[in-house]
């Protein structure tokens, strides 16, 4: 896949589910990004992260076990494919690559 395949916030999702698999799931998700960026994060934004994300092959998904806590009803909980996972270290690679080209003073000049 083209790393244009994947947008800036379906990028953070995707690593907050590697991050938190086995119990990622929507809501703690969300709750991770907002820990993690200091934004409001809304769990339809993530809901329709997740789902384009599957679509695309980057995750897979299945029903954990019904919990009190939840009113008996189930949660989807969210992995990373093997595609999701060759996705993410691409990414990564391109931005090292380019923090990387950025001369050491070009960086003191922004604090």
């Amino acid at each position: 896949m083209r790393r244009s395949d994947l947008g800036e916030f379906e990028e953070v999702v995707l690593l907050a589910v590697a991050a938190l698999s086995p119990s990622a799931y929507s809501v703690v998700i969300a709750e991770e990004l907002e820990r993690e960026t200091g934004n409001t994060v809304s769990t339809g934004a993530v809901h329709a992260a997740l789902q384009r994300l599957e679509q695309k092959g980057y995750l897979t998904s299945l029903l954990g076990e019904a919990t009190a806590e939840r009113g008996g009803r189930r949660k989807r909980l969210f992995t990373v494919t093997p595609l999701g996972g060759r996705v993410l270290s691409e990414v990564r690679a391109v931005r090292n690559r380019l923090w990387d080209r950025i001369v050491p003073h070009t960086i003191l000049k922004w604090s």
